[in-house]
C-alpha cells in the first residue's frame, strides 16, 4: 500500500513550505516522506523532489508557443492536461516502491480543485495505482480576519472536498507569523460559531450590502448544520504541532495499519542461574 497527500490551496498559502517542513520532520523522525512537484510554473522550492513535472513541461514554454498563445492560467491548465495525457511518464517517475509516502505539491490556481476535473482525474489515477489519498487544503491564517472572509475560505475548502471526494484535512498555515493578538483572534475561527462571526454583516449599508450579509449568514448556517469544515492551525516552528497534524492525516488514510509489527527476541535466564540467585 502507498500513501499520498494532495497539498492544495491558493497561491501564497504556504504549500511548498508545508511540504519541505514535513519532509524534514520525517527525516528527523527516521521516516521517509517524499515530495513531488506538480507545479509547472514553480521557480524554486527548498526540497529535493522525487518527481518534478517541469522535467515534462513548463508553463513558460507553453506561453512562448506562437501557435497556442496562452496566458499564465491557460498555460498552467494546458500543462496539467498534458501531464494527465502522459501518465506513463508520471508512473515511471513515481517508481514502484511499496509503502511510499508522497506529498504532491500542487499549483496555486484554485480553479483546478473547485470546479475542473483535472485533480479529480489525478486522484482517481493515484487510487488506481494503489495509493491511499488524503487532500490537504491550506489557507493563510492572515486571511481569516473577519466573518465574511472566513465564510469565503471555508466554502473554498468545502468545494474542494466535494470535488475530490477523498479524506480531507483543512490547515490554517503561517500561524507562527501571527502576533500574539492575532493568535487570540484566530481562536474563534477554529471552533467557529458562524452566527457570531457573521453578526456584524447584518448592518451592512445598501441593498446589495444587506443581501450580502443575509447570504453570508445563510452560508454560515449551512456550514454549522453539516459541520463539514474544520481547520487545523499549523505552526511550522513547533515539532509537536507538526507531529499532531501528521498523526491526524495518518489516521485519516490509515497509514501504518498494514505494516509489519516489529518484534524483538529476548533471552530468558536459565533456571539454574535463577536457582543460584
Amino acid at each position: 500500500m502507498r500513501y499520498a497527500q494532495i497539498v492544495m490551496g491558493p497561491a501564497g498559502s504556504g504549500k511548498s513550505t508545508y511540504c519541505s517542513t514535513l519532509a524534514a520532520h520525517g527525516q528527523d523522525s527516521k521516516r521517509t516522506i517524499h515530495v513531488a512537484n506538480l507545479d509547472p510554473a514553480a521557480e524554486h522550492f527548498s526540497y529535493q523532489p522525487l518527481l518534478d513535472v517541469r522535467d515534462l513541461i513548463q508553463v513558460d514554454d507553453v506561453m512562448e508557443d506562437e501557435e497556442m498563445k496562452f496566458g499564465p492560467n491557460g498555460g498552467l491548465v494546458f500543462s496539467m492536461e498534458f501531464m494527465m495525457e502522459n501518465t506513463d511518464w508520471l508512473e515511471e517517475a513515481l517508481g514502484e516502491d511499496e509503502d511510499d509516502y508522497i506529498l504532491f505539491d500542487c499549483p496555486g490556481q484554485i480553479e483546478l480543485y473547485t470546479h475542473m476535473n483535472l485533480m479529480r482525474r489525478f486522484v482517481d489515477l493515484l487510487q488506481h495505482w494503489n495509493f491511499r489519498v488524503c487532500g490537504v487544503f491550506l489557507i493563510d491564517s492572515h486571511f481569516m480576519v473577519d466573518g465574511g472572509k472566513f465564510i469565503s475560505g471555508a466554502l473554498a475548502a468545502l468545494s474542494v472536498m466535494v470535488n475530490l471526494e477523498v479524506p480531507h484535512v483543512n490547515v490554517l498555515s503561517k500561524i507562527d507569523l501571527l502576533s500574539v493578538g492575532g493568535r487570540k483572534q484566530l481562536e474563534r475561527f477554529l471552533e467557529p460559531d458562524t452566527h457570531t462571526l457573521t453578526a456584524d454583516l447584518h448592518g451592512t449599508n445598501g441593498v446589495l450590502g444587506h443581501r450580502y450579509g443575509e447570504l453570508s449568514v445563510a452560508l454560515g448556517r449551512v456550514l454549522d448544520d453539516y459541520s463539514l469544515v474544520k481547520f487545523f492551525p499549523l505552526d511550522i516552528t513547533s515539532e509537536e504541532n507538526i507531529q499532531d497534524l501528521l498523526i491526524m492525516i495518518d489516521t485519516t488514510i490509515q497509514y501504518g495499519e498494514d505494516l509489519d509489527t516489529k518484534t524483538r527476541d529476548f533471552e530468558y535466564p536459565d533456571k539454574e542461574d535463577e536457582n543460584d540467585e
